[in-house]
């Protein structure tokens, strides 16, 4: 599957998240818009609760077992899917989130080692810690 160029971009941006401490306003707005659009993320809607709590759970500090390049992935996803103007914008009714999906689908693909790593590690935790994941911290945790 091959990545819209202005995939790149996004990289770049999720940097600046993970390090000016924007990562729960963003993960705010994944929620949000993947709540609202959850009719048309079908399937996809459970990749994107995933990839967020990979993200907050290492904002809160409680899991660092994923790779910085597998996080600034995960994390240029996630400001791919907000972005309205991306390579297809999303207010096109029929095709909007087309994009959005093949970039969320590259990312569970490319980091599937990864992820599934995290899925076991949730897999360990009791589903209030699991639910606790969606309530961010104004400030991380010690890195």
């Amino acid at each position: 599957m091959k990545l819209p160029r202005s995939f790149l971009r996004y990289r770049e941006l999720a940097k600046r998240y993970l390090t000016s401490r924007r990562l729960p306003m963003l993960l705010s707005a994944v929620s949000l818009k993947g709540m609202s659009q959850k009719g048309r993320l079908g399937s996809t809607r459970d990749d994107l609760v995933l990839l967020g709590r990979l993200a907050a759970a290492w904002w809160r500090g409680e899991y660092r077992g994923v790779s910085r390049q597998a996080l600034l992935a995960v994390v240029a996803a996630l400001i791919y899917f907000v972005s309205p103007l991306d390579a297809v914008p999303d207010w096109l009714l029929a095709v909007g989130f087309l994009d959005d999906i093949a970039v969320l689908g590259w990312v569970m693909k490319t980091w599937s080692g990864e992820l599934n790593a995290f899925r076991a590690w949730l897999a360990q935790r009791s589903p209030e810690q699991v639910k606790q994941l969606e309530v961010l911290p104004a400030d991380p945790v010690e890195r």
